[in-house]
């Protein structure tokens, strides 16, 4: 994405001459496995019952400006009040909002990257300072005991379970360590959550630990990206501040009645979550064969819908994935500690057939 002009260098706020926005580094192909969406068709009969939803919705009103209805249903599904969820336009505006809100000048956010880059992207924005505890250079894994002393130190933490790119899930013990460590909120971004295994959420914690915040969206599991919804869960007084600074009316109507249809059939969405799960245990299986070993590909075990692999000449074998195979995935090459790393989203069955047929090739011919 290009720089800012020097005429807007000069006119934008002195702390953002500099900024580097968020590039997906998207191109158009025949297979897109690079942005961690869910690429199934939706449910047929949820299809229809949001079509119908959005055939009656009036266009010449603003929307609830807190999504109430919507609220309701989530609060129903997660066993909570309204006054425990906020609704925004994606799950980009709710950490934006959460660093716009209890960052700024002079607090510190920690996180455990490799990560979401975005964390830190937004955290400049708002002029937070950043803390990090990287993860171990070969496993991935967060070290607790660095994590938590970290924690004392910082006003606010972001952590993700399941970790994007790196795909493990965070012991419940030690998100509760980290609430119990840090002065301020603590946020769990779980927008990966549905794909982990059961009992992997860090909810049960809420009412234990008024400072904690999860993050979930509509975009992965529920197939929704393109509406732009996620939420958040906490404690009343915390989804009081996030109210108070919501951008009004970020919420539209059609996402809105589009989200709620998607909620109450959310049921139907279970075979193609199951579906994901076993195609990432087939990809990894298959990437983990000794033929891929000895040519140097290394793959992490996931409980997200993506896998992180490392190979020789990653950047090569993305650019031929994309130029001779139209395949799309994402190159972390540039990313510290990510060296060599490709993540690859997990796809349909004839998607996923594609990608290995192509890296069995290309792989093999780079080592």
């Amino acid at each position: 994405m290009a720089e800012l002009s020097e005429r807007m260098r000069a006119l934008v706020q002195p702390h953002l001459a500099g900024i580097e926005p968020y590039d997906p580094n998207f191109t158009p192909t025949r297979i897109n496995l690079s942005a961690n969406e869910n690429t199934y068709p939706m449910p047929h009969e949820v299809r229809a019952e949001i079509n119908a939803a959005l055939s009656c919705v009036p266009l010449n009103r603003y929307p609830d400006p807190m999504s109430n209805e919507l609220r309701d249903e989530l609060a129903a599904w997660h066993g909570v009040a309204r006054e425990n969820v906020c609704v925004g336009n994606g799950g980009d505006e709710l950490l934006y909002n959460f660093l716009l809100a209890f960052g700024g000048p002079g607090r510190t956010l920690l996180t455990c990257p490799p990560d979401f880059s975005e964390y830190a992207f937004f955290a400049s924005l708002v002029q937070t300072d950043l803390a990090r505890v990287w993860r171990d250079p070969e496993t991935f894994l967060p070290d607790a005991a660095a994590l938590v002393d970290a924690a004392r130190a910082s006003q606010l933490v972001i952590l993700t379970s399941p970790n994007n790119p790196t795909g493990d899930v965070l012991p419940a013990d030690l998100v509760r360590q980290v609430c119990e460590a840090c002065p301020g909120l603590v946020m769990i971004d779980e927008a990966y959550g549905e794909f982990a295994e059961k009992d992997a959420s860090a909810e049960p914690l809420l009412a234990d630990c008024p400072n904690l915040v999860i993050l979930h969206t509509l975009s992965k599991a529920f197939g929704e990206a393109g509406i732009r919804c996620g939420y958040v869960l906490a404690a009343p007084d915390v989804i009081d501040a996030f109210g108070a600074i919501r951008q009004i009316y970020s919420v539209n109507v059609l996402t809105q009645v589009a989200a709620l249809a998607a909620m109450r059939s959310r049921a139907a969405f279970g075979p193609v979550v199951e579906l994901i799960r076993s195609e990432r245990e087939r990809l990894f299986r298959r990437l983990s064969r000794r033929e891929f070993a000895q040519a140097g590909l290394v793959v992490w075990p996931s409980q997200g819908n993506f896998l992180l692999v490392r190979m020789p000449g990653a950047s090569r074998v993305r650019e031929r994935l994309r130029d001779e195979y139209s395949i799309l995935v994402r190159d972390f090459s540039y990313a510290p500690g990510l060296a060599d790393c490709l993540r690859l989203t997990v796809g349909t069955p004839m998607e996923n057939d594609a990608l290995l047929a192509a890296l069995r090739v290309l792989v093999l011919s780079e080592a």
